[in-house]
């Protein structure tokens, strides 16, 4: 949806006489009253090689003070149907997480969803910040 002053938004649940919109923009220029219109667009972000090393917002909007972004090349929907197992490629390089035992015992895959779980105060998110950190290792 847009709305008069320009800020852009998705709708995010409908009852009888009432949207819920999720407002991507200054919501202090959103108004109770104001005109809104249906642009009937899915919601989409840039994509492109243009876009790495930049600091952008959830949509694709540059962050960093570099200027307009350019080149992208093109725009896909944010809310597609996840292809089907069979369609994905396999995973083949192993994530090295920079703990040992995890990396002999429980080999994490590159591009595969790991689930940590534990109580409070067990080191959940100190695996999940060395493994992050670890990366700079084997991607600079």
């Amino acid at each position: 949806v847009a709305f008069a002053s320009g800020v852009r938004g998705v709708i995010s649940g409908l009852e009888s006489d009432i949207a819920s919109v999720v407002i991507f923009g200054e919501d202090r220029e959103v108004k109770e009253g104001d005109s809104v219109e249906c642009t009937g667009e899915l919601m989409k972000v840039p994509v492109g090689f243009s876009l790495l090393g930049r600091v952008v917002s959830p949509l694709g909007m540059p962050l960093d003070g570099e200027g307009a972004i350019s080149g992208c090349d093109g725009e896909n929907p944010v809310e597609v149907k996840a292809p089907g197992i069979m369609a994905r490629q396999p995973v083949s390089e192993p994530l090295q997480t920079g703990i040992k035992t995890i990396d002999m015992l429980i080999p994490v895959g590159r591009g595969q969803r790991e689930l940590i779980i534990g109580d409070r105060k067990t080191g959940k998110t100190a695996i999940a910040l060395d493994t992050i950190i670890n990366q700079k290792r084997y991607n600079d």
